[in-house]
């Protein structure tokens, strides 16, 4: 293992986390939208996201190691939420407008949750440095 891989998997974490507050983000600016240019309401986004396997060769042949998180994309959720508004003028001939899916409390949990995360990878990175610049400095005494 390399002396840089967990600063590369770290990275990988902060990236990732970061495409996810923007994706929250959207969706709690999104929360109210009913027009969409696709048309229809906004539909929640989630990102999904896999394990980054790289194959690297040794002595003994081939295997896989990690090297953190990748995104794999944007999802789309497909459940849409009806409210009862005939006044609306995206109201259909029942009176019934198409309204986001979005929920603020499972949005403003979901980003407690991914600020946590980053910050966990930001301290185990900069702990990374630490041992890293410590390993220098024991090797030029």
């Amino acid at each position: 293992m390399s002396v840089f891989d967990s600063m590369r998997i770290n990275g990988s974490g902060l990236t990732l986390e970061r495409l996810k507050l923007d994706t929250i983000s959207t969706n709690v600016a999104n929360v109210n939208t009913t027009r969409t240019a696709e048309g229809g309401p906004y539909r929640k986004k989630e990102v999904t996201f896999e394990e980054n396997l790289m194959s690297k060769k040794n002595g003994l042949g081939g295997m896989e190691k990690s090297f953190g998180v990748k995104p794999t994309g944007i999802e789309e959720s497909d459940e849409i939420l009806l409210a009862y508004d005939p006044l609306s003028p995206d109201a259909d001939e029942d009176g019934y407008v198409q309204q986001s899916n979005v929920n603020m409390a499972d949005e403003m949990v979901e980003m407690m949750n991914t600020l946590r995360t980053y910050e966990a990878n930001t301290t185990a990175l900069n702990a990374s440095k630490s041992i890293l610049k410590k390993a220098l400095e024991i090797s030029a005494n």
